[in-house]
């Protein structure tokens, strides 16, 4: 039974609008075309890697929920992006939606096992950076914590003639009128009461 070819997509990405995307382009095609493949290019012109949200890019990952593609090449990993933290989480997102990928640059192909340990390995790297910040997170609220500092939210103060204004109103209601939700209106309300 012959199987169909894979479908690709081909990622390209140029900073500003009087550079032109055709040297990646080629390269990329060229490589399509040696493995025998089909391919859709995503392009965007004039806008940097390191925004999050690209139209061609959003449209991209449109077609990758939707299975449209089985292999996303790009030419380099700075023009899918250059937050390095966007780039893995985009990355993680593809691959558990099935795609594999490609960069032509840093010979990265997880559509070999090769590529597919080396996916792993940067895995490990983006949850292990997730792991330092939660660490750093909570020794930071630990220490305010034991400081003293209370937090959270600041909690508002509100005054008698305020609460005054929404005695005999159901919660939900003081709630609107004094622009809080429901939860804070009842607290107010109870410790007034």
């Amino acid at each position: 039974m012959a199987t169909s070819p894979t479908r690709a997509a081909i990622y390209a990405r140029v900073s500003t609008f009087d550079q032109e995307p055709e040297n990646q382009l080629q390269e990329l095609r060229r490589y399509v075309q040696a493995r025998g493949w089909r391919a859709t290019e995503y392009i965007d012109k004039g806008v940097s890697g390191a925004k999050d949200s690209r139209p061609a890019l959003d449209r991209l990952v449109i077609d990758a929920r939707r299975r449209t593609f089985d292999t996303l090449i790009v030419w380099r990993l700075d023009r899918l992006g250059r937050n390095l933290k966007h780039l893995i989480t985009l990355l993680e997102e593809v691959h558990a939606m099935g795609v594999a990928f490609v960069s032509l640059h840093e010979g990265i192909d997880a559509t070999t096992p090769a590529g597919k340990l080396q996916m792993h390995i940067l895995g490990a790297i983006a949850e292990f950076e997730r792991a330092r910040i939660a660490e750093r997170v909570k020794a930071g609220l630990a220490r305010a914590k034991a400081k003293g500092r209370r937090l959270g939210r600041p909690r508002l103060a509100v005054g008698e003639s305020v609460l005054a204004s929404v005695r005999g109103l159901s919660v939900r209601r003081a709630a609107g009128k004094l622009g809080v939700s429901a939860a804070t209106a009842h607290r107010w309300l109870r410790m007034r009461a």
